[in-house]
């Protein structure tokens, strides 16, 4: 009977010395998944970020952006015309 229960014994000691490392190692797996999505994510918003900043840095786009908040050019004159859902509503039929 002895002959039978070591091996057993020293089983179950191997097979709990490796619990802790196994288990580390799948979470450490699990959160490795986690930070690659994440880093993806981060670099596709990364990616947005830069085109829109390419675009406002041209000089179209600012000049729009300009205009909508109400700048003129040197020389222009700005008008502002009210009224115009009014307007629209007797014109249609």
């Amino acid at each position: 009977m002895p002959r039978l229960v070591w091996p057993l014994v020293v089983l179950g000691v191997i097979s709990f010395l490796y619990v802790r490392p196994i288990t580390s190692y799948l979470e450490t797996r699990e959160q490795l998944a986690e930070r690659r999505t994440e880093v993806a994510t981060l670099r596709a918003d990364r990616a947005r970020v830069v085109a829109r900043l390419e675009r406002a840095t041209s000089l179209d786009e600012l000049a729009r952006a300009a205009r909508r908040i109400g700048y003129v050019r040197p020389g222009e004159h700005l008008f502002i015309v009210g009224g115009i859902p009014d307007w629209k509503r007797r014109q249609t039929p």
